[in-house]
């Protein structure tokens, strides 16, 4: 689909507002833009929303002029994000639906549709920048998103365009409504990528097992019930029962669960247990060079999207990666680490 020396760009329409401007700056720019939507899997229990998204991901590209494709990436979701998501549940850990989404599918399949149908980049409506094989934050703070793409390597952002990193939301909002855009008000997308709002709970006790289980307060002491400990992540408020309460008593928050035993930790006081220094799996850390045990520059790390950036070192202690945090930090296995220096995103890993 290359016209002479122009180049072909693949843009994922997912039927929302920056994925349609992003096609419309990139027809600007003068490439030869197609755009996909991509089909993933949803269950049966959910309601459907992805022919609503294909509807308008359709005109998008009809008002641009530009040909519309779709990609079928059913079972790549099924198999690398949901089910990775359900198995991290089951023993306990924390993951990121988000960042297996973006590496399995939007970069994964996509990216093989694309080239197989002749693309020479494909393009998204991330709040992101590439500065040559870099990854770079977005512009617009509250809307950065370089924490979910942690695992692109270089070879990823070789070929890959975000349009719109570059903007602030409102520009983008704006933006559409000059190009006539039917996208151009429509609510932005919440939850889980690709499924939308959704109750974990709800979605977890359709796979797995759920058993009732204690509630501890500090002293291990049964102060309540709950519907199975894995469901329950560090800090959380809802979803169990007290019944040892008194009137003076605060709201209660998990601060420790136990999955062999079935039960969660609570306390209205006592802090969470932070670390000081984390192991790292699942790494991704081509920006940066280790030399062993000394860590290298300071850099900053987050733990949750939109979450404080902690400063730290990175060091290697033989087959491991750790990273020191300068201060304690609340932090749950399974959870994606991701680290920057300055505006630059540097790469990240999986909390062990």
């Amino acid at each position: 689909m290359n016209h002479g020396d122009q180049k072909t760009v693949f843009v994922g329409l997912s039927g929302g507002v920056d994925s349609s401007v992003a096609a419309h700056l990139l027809l600007e720019q003068n490439y030869n833009v197609v755009g996909v939507f991509i089909r993933t899997w949803q269950p049966e229990f959910i309601e459907c929303t992805w022919r609503d998204e294909r509807r308008d991901a359709m005109r998008v590209a009809a008002h641009l002029g530009i040909p519309f494709l779709e990609c079928d990436a059913e079972d790549a979701y099924k198999k690398g994000v949901a089910d990775y998501m359900i198995a991290e549940y089951k023993i306990g850990r924390t993951p990121n639906p988000d960042v297996m989404c973006n590496r399995e599918v939007k970069f994964g399949v996509f990216w093989q549709f694309a080239k197989a149908h002749g693309a020479d980049f494909i393009a998204t409506g991330h709040y992101a920048r590439t500065d040559n094989t870099l990854l770079k934050t977005g512009v617009d703070e509250s809307k950065d998103q370089s924490y979910f793409l942690w695992t692109l390597t270089e070879d990823d952002l070789a070929h890959t365009l975000f349009p719109i990193g570059h903007l602030q939301k409102s520009e983008v909002r704006i933006i559409a409504e000059r190009a006539g855009l039917m996208t151009a008000a429509k609510k932005d997308s919440q939850g889980v990528c690709f499924l939308g709002p959704l109750d974990m709970k709800d979605f977890l006790k359709h796979y797995l097992e759920s058993e009732q289980g204690n509630v501890l307060n500090e002293e291990g002491q049964k102060i309540g019930t709950h519907d199975g400990a894995m469901f329950y992540t560090l800090g959380e408020r809802h979803g169990f029962s007290i019944t040892e309460k008194t009137p003076d008593d605060g709201a209660y928050y998990v601060i420790a669960k136990d999955i062999q035993k079935n039960t969660i930790t609570v306390s209205s006081t006592q802090p969470f247990e932070k670390e000081s220094n984390i192991g790292i799996k699942e790494i991704n850390l081509e920006k940066i060079v280790i030399r062993g045990p000394a860590p290298t520059k300071k850099i900053t790390a987050a733990v949750r999207y939109h979450g404080e950036q902690y400063s730290g070192s990175l060091m290697k202690q033989e087959d491991m990666y750790m990273f020191h945090f300068d201060q304690l930090v609340l932090v749950a296995q399974g959870q994606s680490v991701v680290f920057f220096d300055g505006d630059i995103c540097l790469g990240g890993g999986v909390v062990k």
